[in-house]
C-alpha cells in the first residue's frame, strides 16, 4: 500500500494545475478529478482499516504490559509482549505514512479544484 500510494502521488503531482488547465480537455480534467476523488476513497478506507488494527495493537499491547507489570512476570507473556512491542512500532510507521499521503491528496485536491473552476 504505501509503494502504490507514493507512484500515486508522484502521478497526481506531476500533474500540475498548470498543465492540465493548458493541455486538458474540460472533460479530460473531470475525469482527473474523478479519478483522484475515487483514489482519495480508496485510501481513506485503507486509512480507516489501518487506525482500527492500530488500536486494536495498542490496546493488547498496554494490556499486557499492566498484565505484566502488576499481576505476573513470566516468560510466555513477555515474549508476547515483545511480540507486540515489534509489530507496533512499524505499524505506527506505516499508519502515519497512509495518514500523510492522504492529507497530501486532501491539498492536492482543494488546490486543483480551486484553480480549474
Amino acid at each position: 500500500m504505501k509503494r502504490r500510494l507514493k507512484s500515486y502521488l508522484s502521478h497526481v503531482e506531476s500533474l500540475t494545475t498548470q498543465r492540465l488547465s493548458d493541455t486538458c480537455t474540460q472533460e479530460q480534467r473531470d475525469a482527473q478529478m474523478r479519478d483522484l476523488l475515487i483514489q482519495i476513497h480508496f485510501f481513506q478506507h485503507e486509512r480507516l482499516i489501518h487506525l482500527l488494527v492500530l488500536l486494536a495493537v495498542v490496546f493488547l499491547f498496554v494490556g499486557v504490559s499492566l498484565y505484566v507489570t502488576f499481576a505476573s512476570v513470566s516468560l510466555p507473556i513477555m515474549v508476547v509482549h515483545g511480540l507486540l512491542f515489534v509489530l507496533l512500532v512499524p505499524y505506527v510507521a506505516h499508519y502515519f505514512t497512509l495518514e500523510n499521503g492522504v492529507q497530501k491528496l486532501y491539498r492536492i485536491y482543494d488546490t486543483w479544484n480551486e484553480s480549474l473552476k
